[in-house]
């Protein structure tokens, strides 16, 4: 079935939604990553080939949901996505998020306990180590650097925009027609002045939240529903080193016994949802939600 895009009512405005149809299998959630948007699921979902519904919002602030005004933050987004449970007439729902979308997907489940049936953290939702002392401008250059960057450039062209993607250290190897719409999907305003959709102060704000703030970065620690974490290999520009590795997850104190974990091999932070092997994972992952 082919994918449908909705608009959901949410404090502001409206939620651009992406629903991937499934034949079978349950209604599943997805929050995407910081700078990110919907299609960044499109992989995931076609790899899932009918075996659950995956309804992933453009999250507020970036994509077609842009104009949403702030308050920002991940407790905003959690509400946003039990807004999309309201609308779709659902009462509960498994959630999967990656990178800051894993954050949101736990808050999520922390503060609507009866509204989320498991998680699914994909290379996210655990504490990320960073610079002791910073500003929050300064970490985010440290941990999100060519993505910041991004956001404060602009583009003559849509073909000079994709040209900046495809020589991504983390994409260029796994460029595909799918991460070409993913790109896509953020490129905003008209020639020569395009540029990056995301809201600088909704990246801030929620990069404040997953980095900084210790009731977000522990919400993964204190929810009670079945909870998995998928961590990378590799980092966001595909260095060896990716966010997390077994000494960063014994430090930040994850209990073996309340979140299942798993590392996944040759991916990198962006691979792990749009390259066949990490968006094949994935979805086996969520194959198996309820």
């Amino acid at each position: 079935m082919n994918p449908e895009e909705l608009d959901v009512p949410v404090t502001g405005g409206t939620l651009r939604v992406r629903r991937w149809p499934g034949a079978t299998g349950p209604n599943v959630l997805a929050a995407h990553g910081i700078t990110a948007n919907a299609l960044s699921w499109a992989p995931v979902a076609d790899a899932l080939a009918g075996r659950a519904t995956l309804i992933a919002a453009d999250l507020r602030g970036r994509a077609k949901s842009a104009a949403l005004p702030g308050p920002y933050g991940l407790a905003q987004h959690a509400d946003d996505l039990i807004a999309v449970l309201d609308h779709l007439g659902l009462d509960r729902a498994p959630i999967v998020g990656h990178s800051m979308g894993a954050f949101v997907a736990a808050v999520t489940a922390l503060r609507h306990p009866d509204r989320v049936s498991s998680v699914l953290l994909v290379d996210g939702g655990i504490t990320l180590q960073v610079p002791d002392g910073a500003d929050i401008d300064a970490i985010l250059q440290a941990v999100i650097g060519p993505a910041m960057r991004r956001l404060q450039m602009t583009f003559d062209s849509e073909q000079a925009y994709l040209d900046f993607w495809r020589v991504h250290p983390a994409l260029a190897a796994a460029w595909s027609p799918a991460v070409r719409d993913y790109a896509l999907r953020d490129l905003v305003g008209e020639p020569p002045a395009l540029r990056s959709s995301c809201s600088l102060e909704a990246v801030r704000q929620d990069a404040t939240d997953t980095l900084l703030d210790e009731q977000t970065t522990t919400a993964a620690h204190r929810i009670d529903c079945p909870a998995t974490l998928l961590w990378c290999e590799r980092g966001i520009l595909d260095e060896p080193q990716g966010l997390y590795d077994e000494t960063h997850l014994q430090a930040a104190g994850v209990d073996r016994g309340r979140l299942a974990v798993e590392k996944v091999s040759d991916v990198n932070h962006y691979t792990i949802l749009l390259s066949d092997k990490g968006a094949g994972t994935v979805a086996d992952h969520i194959g198996r939600l309820t």
